[in-house]
């Protein structure tokens, strides 16, 4: 297996973390990737991630419910750092080095997010956990995942998914639904492709990053991505 990229930084929902559960962190599926961020460690990739919230609060549908938006993404921010830390201590207890850092200051369980500490965490090979998304309100986990991608001077931002790429149609409720191999941000924008945020899409394409979306729904999911042996679409 060899890489196609130097520097990746791997964005999946919370709900990702979470199984068939649906909530919380099922003990399975995050050992299957923490392993899997191993296996692309150990081919010498430097390895960024951002895990959002949603598995056990999302600001954004709470807030709809009647909750100030503020506080409600402020509730999200603090769930995104319960799921780093948890991943941080699985890469950790098979051997891999893991360094959290959050844009939403909880000093007490790790640090607060600084460029320079980032940027030298990578370099000496940490799996490097970015948590709070922006620190501000208003902005989704994605649109962190894309300025820390940015930031970290990444190759490319992969975005793990429930399906194997962007469709024209929802491939779960359409099965005329047909996949892209590649396309560009301004069409995922005009055609309103719901893949990820639109915030998220713009700031990459202002900023030249490629985004490769993939489906994180088997073992060595990551590994065949990164090396380009995994169905995908990729945004550029």
């Amino acid at each position: 297996m060899t890489p196609e990229y130097n520097r990746v930084l791997l964005k999946i929902s919370g709900e990702g973390l979470a199984g068939s559960s649906k909530i919380g962190i099922d003990a399975e599926v995050i050992m299957t990737l923490a392993e899997d961020i191993a296996q692309v460690s150990k081919l010498g990739v430097e390895v960024c991630l951002v895990i959002g919230g949603g598995n056990f609060f999302r600001g954004a549908k709470n807030a709809l419910a009647g909750m100030d938006r503020s506080v409600a993404d402020q509730i999200g921010m603090m769930a995104t750092v319960m799921n780093a830390l948890a991943m941080r201590s699985v890469l950790q207890s098979i051997g891999v080095k893991a360094t959290v850092y959050s844009g939403f200051s909880v000093p007490q369980a790790c640090e607060s997010y600084q460029f320079e500490k980032a940027i030298r965490s990578l370099e000496n090979k940490e799996v490097v956990i970015f948590a709070g998304g922006t620190g501000c309100p208003y902005f989704t986990t994605d649109t962190g995942a894309a300025l820390r991608a940015v930031e970290m001077h990444c190759d490319i931002l992969m975005k793990a998914t429930q399906v194997d790429g962007v469709y024209d149609a929802d491939p779960r409720f359409n099965s005329a639904a047909k996949r892209y191999d590649e396309i560009s941000y301004a069409d995922v924008l005009n055609k309103h492709l719901n893949v990820m945020d639109m915030t998220a899409v713009a700031f990459a394409g202002e900023n030249n990053l490629p985004v490769k979306v993939f489906a994180l729904n088997e073992k060595n999911a990551l590994l065949n991505a990164v090396c380009g042996k995994a169905k995908s679409t990729t945004i550029k």
